[in-house]
C-alpha cells in the first residue's frame, strides 16, 4: 500500500466503510441497508417526524431520504402520511411489519456492533465511540462549510 493512501484519513474511513458493509450483509440483513436501518431506528424513537427531519437525524440528504422512504414504504416497512397543515411535509411512522423487520434487525446490528470493537477493551470502546464521533462531527462541518 503507498504511504500517501495509508497516512490518509479518508483513505482508511473508506476502507472501514467498505468493510462494514459487506459484513452488515452477512451478520445483519441482505436486504435491509444501513440508511434504511437508520431510518426505521429513527422513525421508531420518533414517530411522526416529517421526513426532513428525519434525513438530518440519520444523516442523509434530502433527495437519498426521499428514496430511502419510498423503498421503506414500498416494502410495507413505513408509511408516509401527508401533515395536515402543510401537504408538502411527509409524517413517517412504522408499520407492524417495520417494527418486526427493526426488532429483528436491531439485535443482530448489537451483535455487530460488539464484533466490530472486540479488538478494545470496554474504555477503551467508548474513548474510541467519542473520538469518532467528534471526527464525524468535525467532517460533516468541513462539508458544510465548503
Amino acid at each position: 500500500m503507498p504511504p500517501a493512501l495509508t497516512a490518509a484519513p479518508g483513505y482508511q474511513v473508506r476502507r472501514l466503510y467498505q468493510a462494514y458493509l459487506a459484513i452488515w450483509v452477512r451478520a445483519v440483513d441482505t436486504t435491509l441497508t444501513g440508511p434504511q436501518y437508520a431510518v426505521l431506528t429513527a422513525v421508531d424513537a420518533t414517530p411522526g417526524h416529517d421526513q426532513r427531519s428525519m434525513a438530518s437525524a440519520v444523516a442523509l440528504d434530502t433527495s437519498t431520504m426521499a428514496d430511502v422512504a419510498r423503498r421503506l414504504e414500498n416494502r410495507g416497512l413505513i408509511v408516509r402520511r401527508t401533515a395536515a397543515a402543510d401537504g408538502r411535509r411527509k409524517l413517517l411512522y412504522l408499520t407492524e411489519e417495520g417494527e418486526r423487520v427493526l426488532r429483528a434487525a436491531r439485535d443482530r446490528a448489537r451483535q455487530l456492533d460488539e464484533r466490530l470493537l472486540t479488538p478494545y477493551e470496554p474504555g477503551r470502546r467508548d474513548d474510541l465511540m467519542r473520538l469518532l464521533t467528534s471526527l464525524a462531527d468535525h467532517w460533516e462541518g468541513l462539508a458544510q462549510d465548503s
